[in-house]
């Protein structure tokens, strides 16, 4: 046993006194107090933990680029209030370079530094100073400020690696509470957009669409003014002023006027021009120092802003939603704000294209009742005179564009215009002159029998070859008196029109992007299969998609990049769901699927997995490798909702859900979802505990040389012997763990614990056994990482060779940049980094070029079909093969039969780890089975 000293004994109660401080401050973080109480306790661990610092503060940044401040010990300094005192970086060398390098700044003597304010340092009488950032990753939060009056602080590295651990504590109270304040904002976004488009989807005409757009714009932005300015169908392509919102106290004649006196074509407006040529929003905060907008206008209503959101559908310009700042002073919204409002547009421009194409389809209809009554009308004053035969009858006969043919009362064509002969195929009347009516009508050559009548259900004839074409015709007795001598057909041939009213009709229910049913024909179909599946007591389910990280690749590779990628999506969709199942396009990256007559919720999983199947292999576009992994939620019918908006309403509620876990992830359903359960909440407060009580323990899985037969590492894995439940599997207290923030002291303490069992083996002369540890991504990110596994390895005496630290491939994608700069460090240290999880993240082997690793562990998925599927086999000899040619180790986990184990071994891949070889163990089990037959 190796002896310990009382510096040593102070040290390890002086860490497991600040653990507990770390483990208390998360506690709080998490409960439900304000972020004042909870960045109040915060600063009095800090003034506990440095007893001569005389003043602590906590700094948060406001919009013009200051910090105020916000609490702190004392409230009141030289007769100023904390929230009162203002710094400026522009104005403080120390404000400014802790803000830029997001590093501590500690000044022993201000005597002797020119950086802190002199102001300050005077007003104050400021000693010794410690600045530092509050920030995650590379997000900074706000500032905290240590200072002394009279003598120097003298704070020693542990103070200050303590300091920081409870900066840390900060920035994840602001992270959640901003995380909080987003959520919030996002599901009330949500539900806005669903109101928006439930009320559009009921609107009958223009006008109740464009008002209720107006109000929604209007709420969104804060304004009265919303204005529209529409494609004016008489002057062509011009696009005029048409509405003012109800609720602006602006005269709509005087508006009209003075636009129409000003701008003849809106077009013409640089503002217009730009939302045209981008397709975007325009936003002018200030006209007065822009030179788009026309300055008579905004002088003669008071504008101060403009936002314009342009109204396209199916890629066609209908108009433009305008909305001025009347307030009289500058006001900044957010993009967020901007691009919901743009949402609402988009879902406005659909609505009024339906109702166009409705109208359109009216004005077809009543103009052609037209043209067949005028037609008529020829028709009468043609059959009266075709008894005379005149030549000047037949010269208008012939000349007609429409086809005229006659028919006998023994069903035989009498006669028929040169326009009938073409259209039939026909090359002579003569030929024409031996056929029925049936043979035009039916495309059969049957004589006799009745004469077609106006109402049948014939809406094509048939051509001298049998084809046929789409008509439009009219039948008109041939008569004298009460005699009637047979009929006479006008018709037409309407195959371009009937193309496009087909054109019309598929852009109004398809995505023109994926060729996927829209959102429209969607929510019908939906409709129409509830009616079905509640008659024939059936169940539905509906899948809602939402595609992982599509923005930073659509932000980062370009918009048309992400065009191609959502085809291929739509394509691989299309081809994984079954054959009871419609997938359609929802909009951006967002897609739903109905599963009709579904039995059960197995099968709906089955229809998941084959879904998540066919995103397993990556998808090559322009020469990019990409994995793409999406999160799923589901509500069934009828238990989630009776209609087609509850069920799509709860799907989205679920998927949001799997947005909070890893990528490729779903769930169903459930009214407790957003809530946690009695027995998180229970798991959850007995986590706060589990720490100080010692209720972790540590189990160790062997990593083996399958070919020497020999144990040369093993995996450390944490469990919690609950006293009431038993052990916790971790699957059920990480994630709880990590919500909470208690995963970063969990972490510390599974590496404290892992490193000196490690020295205990060695100790016992097992010198070439390796430790791998997990890391989370909170802990990776912290930015004492490094400092604490030097610290761990400088107290056992490991060397740093014997410890690896495994990281997943999302943990490290993150951010590639802070990724890089802490592995850099860790490398520096001597410690082997390991790639966990390989395969089923979104990096590649060759990006993986950048990171300093030494290990790749294949992913457990890929062992267990590798002796039956194809995919698995194949993907898993490619990342053995290049992974070797880069140099790396790789390690095959999931390892649970010899079938296995040889086949990697054929493939060149000899160390393993596995159920086949033996599950995660105790310590002294592991050394009775493995070390003293080692």
């Amino acid at each position: 046993m190796r002896g310990t000293s009382f510096h040593e004994e102070v040290g390890a109660v002086n860490d497991q006194s600040r653990y507990r401080q770390l483990a208390n401050l998360t506690k709080l973080i998490n409960t439900k107090l304000n972020l004042k109480d909870m960045l109040s306790a915060v600063t009095d661990a800090i003034s506990q933990e440095v007893f001569q610092c005389d003043s602590v503060g906590i700094y948060l940044p406001q919009d013009d680029g200051t910090f105020r401040g916000f609490t702190g010990k004392p409230d009141v300094l030289n007769g100023m209030t904390l929230g009162m005192h203002v710094i400026n970086p522009k104005d403080d060398a120390l404000v400014r370079e802790v803000t830029k390098t997001n590093r501590a700044v500690y000044i022993p003597d201000t005597r002797s530094d020119a950086r802190p304010s002199g102001w300050a340092v005077d007003s104050f009488h400021i000693r010794s100073l410690l600045g530092m950032p509050i920030s995650y990753g590379d997000e900074l939060y706000g500032l905290v400020f240590l200072f002394n009056y009279g003598q120097p602080m003298n704070i020693t590295c542990e103070q200050r690696e303590t300091v920081e651990a409870f900066v840390n504590m900060a920035a994840v109270a602001i992270r959640n509470a901003n995380d909080l304040t987003r959520k919030e904002n996002l599901i009330r976004d949500k539900q806005m957009l669903l109101d928006a488009n439930s009320e559009l989807s009921r609107a009958e005409t223009m006008d109740q669409a464009i008002q209720t757009c107006f109000r929604y714009v209007g709420e969104l932005l804060q304004n009265d003014d919303p204005a529209v300015h529409l494609l004016d169908p008489v002057a062509g392509k011009k696009i005029k002023p048409a509405h003012l919102s109800k609720s602006s106290d602006m005269n709509e004649d005087q508006w009209l006027e003075m636009h129409q006196a000003q701008l003849d074509d809106l077009l013409e407006d640089r503002m217009y021009q730009d939302a045209i040529r981008t397709r975007r929003p325009v936003y002018i905060p200030d006209v007065t120092k822009d030179n788009r907008p026309n300055q008579e206008i905004c002088r003669t209503f008071a504008i101060t802003g403009m936002v314009i959101l342009p109204m396209i559908a199916m890629n066609e310009i209908l108009g433009f939603i305008a909305v001025p700042n009347r307030s009289g002073k500058v006001i900044e919204y957010p993009e967020a704000t901007i691009e919901l409002a743009q949402s609402v547009v988009d879902m406005t421009a659909s609505t009024l294209s339906n109702l166009l194409y409705i109208e359109k389809q009216e004005m077809i209809i009543n103009r052609r009742t037209r043209e067949v009554t005028v037609k008529n009308e020829e028709l009468q004053r043609v059959i009266t005179e075709l008894e005379s035969l005149s030549r000047e009858k037949e010269l208008i006969l012939k000349s007609a564009g429409e086809g005229i043919f006659g028919i006998g009362l023994d069903g035989m064509i009498t006669f028929s215009n040169p326009a009938a002969l073409k259209m039939l195929g026909y090359s002579r009347p003569e030929e024409l002159e031996r056929e029925t009516f049936a043979k035009i009508f039916h495309g059969e050559d049957r004589p006799g029998g009745e004469l077609p009548r106006q109402n049948d259900e014939v809406d094509v004839f048939y051509r001298k070859d049998g084809s046929v074409f789409p008509v439009e015709y009219d039948i008109s007795f041939i008569q004298e008196d009460d005699q009637v001598f047979g009929q006479v057909v006008i018709f037409k041939d309407i195959t371009e029109r009937r193309y496009l009213e087909e054109e019309i009709k598929y852009y109004a229910y398809y995505d023109s992007l994926t060729n996927l049913p829209n959102r429209l024909q969607m929510k019908e179909r939906l409709d129409e299969a509830l009616q079905n599946a509640s008659r024939d007591n059936e169940k539905v389910a509906v899948l809602f998609l939402d595609l992982d990280r599509f923005k930073l690749v659509n932000d980062t590779l370009g918009h048309s990049f992400g065009d191609l990628l959502l085809k291929e999506v739509a394509h691989r969709l299309s081809g994984a769901i079954p054959v009871n199942g419609i997938v359609s396009r929802q909009g951006g990256d967002e897609f739903m699927i109905i599963l009709l007559d579904v039995k059960n919720r197995n099968e709906v999983i089955r229809a998941v997995a084959k879904i998540n199947k066919a995103f397993a292999k990556p998808i090559l576009i322009e020469d990019h490798e990409l994995f793409i992994k999406n999160s799923i939620g589901i509500s069934m019918f009828p238990e989630d909702g009776d209609t087609a908006e509850q069920l799509i309403k709860n799907a989205d509620t679920a998927m949001y859900h799997s947005k909070e876990v890893a990528g490729g992830s779903y769930h169903f359903y459930d009214e407790k979802i957003g809530k946690r359960t009695i027995q998180n909440v229970k798991y959850e407060n007995a986590l706060y505990r589990a720490l100080e009580r010692d209720e972790f323990t540590l189990y160790y899985q062997p990593q083996i040389d399958y070919c020497n037969n020999r144990l040369f590492g093993v995996e450390a894995l944490i469990r919690w012997n609950h006293p009431e439940e038993g052990l916790v599997p971790p699957d059920i207290f990480i994630p709880l763990a990590e919500q909470t923030g208690l995963i970063v002291p969990i972490g510390e303490w599974v590496l404290r614990e892992a490193v000196f069992q490690l020295e205990k083996w060695h100790d016992l002369g097992f010198t070439d056994l390796i430790m791998a540890v997990n890391l989370s991504a909170a802990q990776f990110e912290q930015g004492n990482l490094h400092r604490s596994v030097k610290q761990v390895l400088a107290e056992t005496g490991i060397r740093p060779d014997h410890l690896h630290l495994e990281l997943t491939e999302n943990q490290i994608m993150r951010n590639t940049d802070l990724a890089i700069s802490t592995m850099n460090k860790l490398k520096e240290l001597g410690v082997q980094l390991d790639i966990d999880d390989f395969g089923t993240g979104y990096s590649s082997l060759s990006y993986l070029q950048r990171f300093p690793i030494s290990t790749l562990k294949i992913d457990r998925t890929f062992i267990r079909d590798i002796l039956h599927d194809e995919d698995d086999r194949a993907l898993t000899d490619t990342i053995i093969t290049m992974a070797k040619n880069m140099g790396l180790e790789v390690i095959a986990e999931g390892v649970e039969t010899v079938e296995q184990a040889d086949h990697l071994v054929s493939r060149n891949c000899t160390l393993m780890q596995g159920y086949y070889f033996s599950p995660p163990i105790p310590a002294r089990k592991l050394e009775s089975d493995f070390l003293t037959n080692k």
